[in-house]
């Protein structure tokens, strides 16, 4: 009968052995980089311009709500890909099946669409 607790053993060997690793060559990085900061180093980088403003902007959530609507419809439709591969052994059953998916999709773009989340200012 195998022993389970060796399992956790292995476990916290493996996550101390990373910890360990990625301490020491962090702590490695410290001692041999060479450190000259100077007034120019230290000033923040914008594609070669100087900074203009402060940099604790806030954007609007409006961008944030579009990119995850995009998201969601992105990877909506990665699901179509294997469906249209098995078509043929799916059957009717599996074309009822996408015309529900998509239905749910195309009322989750009608109510964005309604909320005005789809128009970009």
């Amino acid at each position: 009968m195998p022993d389970y607790n060796l399992s956790y053993v292995y476990v916290l060997a493996f996550f101390g052995a990373g910890v360990g690793i990625v301490a020491m060559m962090m702590m490695m990085s410290r001692m041999l980089a060479p450190r000259n900061p100077t007034r120019e180093k230290l000033t923040a980088y914008e594609s070669g311009e100087e900074p203009i403003g402060q940099a604790w902007g806030r954007y609007p959530t409006h961008f944030y709500v579009f990119a995850l609507i995009f998201v969601v419809f992105d990877v909506e439709v990665i699901f179509l890909f294997p469906w249209a591969v098995l078509l043929r052994e799916l059957g009717w059953r599996g074309v009822i099946e996408i015309a529900l998916f998509l239905a749910i999709l195309v009322v989750g773009l009608y109510y964005a669409w309604r909320k005005r989340a789809l128009s970009w200012y």
